[in-house]
């Protein structure tokens, strides 16, 4: 018992720490625009900052919180593959409830690609070009995050330790229930599309 939560314990606090570093606030305070968390949605992902105006503020915060989540699990990983498993799903739930912002974060799928990459590369490979193939056919940026994130589900499955695969199924429900607006407009057919000017992004993170 005491193995298996120091192998899987330690690693989630670290991940959830280094998951939960906002750098979407941080990156916009930086630049003056003020606090994200007052604009459009109110979330800290790369799709809200967008909306500010600046896409290189929304490309730096979504690169950044995939790397937060790849550095997680690779540093993690290497006292073994339980380590890398709890890491992943600590920076994951740390982006979405960082205890910094009062546990309201983002909705976690830039971070969860970020963590696929670093638990297995086809995994997260697979997940991204089912991302840019269902943007590319629907012009859907959360249709294409959720359809995504169980593309990648099913090839960890096929591909990857049994470990991740239960890591990475366990992060799909929490991916969806974060994105349960989307859904919601989805489904009433009022989503804004991917190019939506003055609403959507091209970017898998929110």
């Amino acid at each position: 018992m005491q193995w298996y939560g120091f192998h899987v314990g330690a690693p989630f606090v670290v991940g959830y720490l280094l998951g939960s570093i906002p750098f979407g606030l941080l990156l916009t305070r930086a630049a003056g625009l003020g606090d994200i968390r007052k604009i459009g949605s109110g979330n800290i992902g790369a799709t809200n900052v967008l909306r500010t105006g600046n896409k290189g503020l929304a490309a730096a915060t979504l690169l950044l919180d995939a790397l937060k989540g790849l550095a997680a699990v690779v540093i993690c990983g290497t006292f073994g593959s339980l380590a890398a498993v709890g890491a992943a799903l600590g920076a994951v739930i740390g982006h979405m409830f960082p205890v910094w912002l009062s546990f309201k974060g983002g909705k976690g799928m830039a971070t969860t690609i970020g963590v696929m990459w670093g638990l297995s590369w086809p995994v997260g490979a697979i997940t991204c070009v089912g991302w840019l193939l269902v943007a590319a056919l629907f012009r859907y940026s959360s249709l294409a995050t959720l359809l995504g994130i169980v593309a990648g589900a099913v090839a960890a499955w096929l591909l990857a330790d049994w470990r991740i695969a239960v890591a990475v199924t366990v992060l799909v429900p929490l991916v969806w229930i974060r994105h349960h607006e989307n859904i919601g407009r989805l489904l009433k057919g009022t989503e804004p599309k991917i190019g939506q000017r003055g609403k959507a992004s091209a970017s898998p993170a929110a």
